[in-house]
């Protein structure tokens, strides 16, 4: 059953149709997902991500040392004195 259609722009991009965006909840913002199923391409809004999800993503090798404030505050300090450091 087709819902609509699009047409694709020279720079690649495509317009969502009103009727898609309503059935799917999309806003500006909102985030597609394209798969590749079989022969067929699927775009689907993509999921929101639990707070476990998001960590695995953040730290693939688990849970990282626990750090003080004053720890992270130097370890800031650090890394912006090395981004910007005159050569």
């Amino acid at each position: 059953m087709k819902l609509s259609q699009s047409r694709l722009t020279s720079q690649g991009q495509v317009s969502v149709p009103a009727e898609v965006r309503r059935r799917l909840g999309l806003a500006p913002g909102s985030i597609l997902e394209w798969s590749e199923v079989g022969d067929t391409v699927v775009v689907q809004r993509a999921l929101r991500r639990s707070s476990p999800e998001v960590h695995a993503a953040l730290f693939p090798e688990g849970t990282p040392l626990r750090r003080t404030i004053a720890e992270l505050k130097d370890g800031v300090r650090r890394d912006i004195a090395k981004r910007h450091a005159r050569r």
